[in-house]
């Protein structure tokens, strides 16, 4: 079990240095779509502002590291709701549902939505606008994960995502594949790593794209109908790679190994390889009592984010979030709530992400 241990993490060392030089044209910054591919919904991980790529379980990591699936639970379900860009009128909800499937492994399917509000037509004739549009972004994930050995988990996934309004829409597949390794004397030492989104390119097209003009130097005069469709764009693929650690402030007083701690500190740490952004870095901290209380505070940096004039997020780089569960009667299902918030530069008045969380 150790060789393949070993096998495992050279194989991990190798995909990251394999791809390190995928994510390094900048100046290719800002010409992907579907930017919806790097939104979490998750008010648990977004707390820690997505760094926990090495520890993220359960139907949380379909959005972070697609191995964490693979962690303990047996059924996992969960409903979140973001209020995007507070004040603008962008929404985010999304819902999943995770289930162990014996030996075999665990299988999840996400969906998320993104809505914009009503926007107002307006044209060439119309520059007051007439009527309204609604745009909506919909992504649906379906993801397999396994635990291979006590300290390894692995997976894939695809994400069908979907961009349209009335008359215009964008279709493309995106995949994803991750690890997780889990050492250390209570298991609490973790590295993760994950390459998301990569996949086909995308354009938009629809009748949208139609433009009906009248043929010149025609007698008598006739109008021409004809497409022009958009240039095709690329996913926003990145290479994600982070650790974390536990600190149990009782451990002198843990019976076992599987003893839960009264108080549990974690120091986590993530760098993440941008294809068409800024690469980022960061560091957070969480702390447990009991397993039923969790607060925690993290901060991602990018190059350029402490000065206004070179700045390419709208993030301050700071999130905050906090956990409260519960389990019902001795081994009952456990019943969570989670909040976020990241706070960002005006006019944008901060993100909220608000999760309920059902696991057995």
């Amino acid at each position: 079990m150790r060789n393949f241990s070993n096998k495992a993490i050279i194989a991990v060392c190798a995909i990251g240095i394999s791809f390190t030089s995928f994510a390094g044209n900048k100046d290719r910054t800002g010409q992907a779509g579907a930017p919806e591919l790097l939104i979490n919904p998750w008010a648990r991980s977004t707390g820690v502002f997505g760094l926990n790529v090495s520890s993220v379980g359960g139907i949380e990591a379909m959005k972070e590291n697609i191995a964490g699936l693979a962690q303990d639970s047996l059924t996992d379900v969960g409903l979140s709701h973001g209020i995007y860009l507070s004040g603008t009128g962008i929404s985010i909800n999304n819902l999943a549902v995770a289930q162990k499937v014996g030996d075999v492994g665990v299988i999840g399917i996400n969906v998320m939505s993104m809505s914009f509000g009503d926007i107002t037509t307006t044209n060439y004739n119309n520059p007051q606008g007439q009527g309204s549009y609604h745009p909506q972004f919909l992504n649906v994930e379906l993801g397999f994960s396994k635990q291979f050995s006590t300290h390894i988990n692995a997976g894939i996934a695809a994400t069908y995502v979907s961009e349209q309004i009335s008359n215009i829409n964008a279709l493309g597949l995106a995949f994803e594949g991750g690890i997780q390794y889990v050492t250390g004397k209570r298991d609490n030492f973790r590295f993760g790593i994950t390459l998301r989104n990569l996949g086909t390119n995308m354009h938009f097209s629809g009748n949208g794209f139609s433009v009906s003009a009248e043929q010149p130097q025609s007698s008598p005069s006739f109008f021409v109908t004809e497409n022009y469709p958009s240039d095709k764009f690329e996913m926003p693929t990145y290479l994600n790679f982070g650790g974390s650690y536990d600190i149990f402030l009782d451990e002198n007083h843990l019976s076992s190994k599987n003893s839960v701690p009264m108080h549990r500190l974690s120091i986590i740490a993530d760098f993440q390889s941008n294809s068409f952004n800024n690469d980022y870095l960061g560091a957070g901290l969480e702390y447990g009592f009991k397993n039923m209380f969790m607060v925690r505070a993290a901060y991602r940096y990018e190059n350029g984010i402490d000065n206004p004039a070179t700045t390419t997020t709208m993030y301050t780089g700071l999130a905050v979030g906090l956990t409260a569960q519960t389990r019902f009667g001795g081994s009952g299902p456990m019943f969570a709530l989670d909040y976020s918030f990241r706070p960002t530069d005006r006019p944008a008045n901060g993100v909220h992400m608000m999760t309920l969380r059902l696991t057995r």
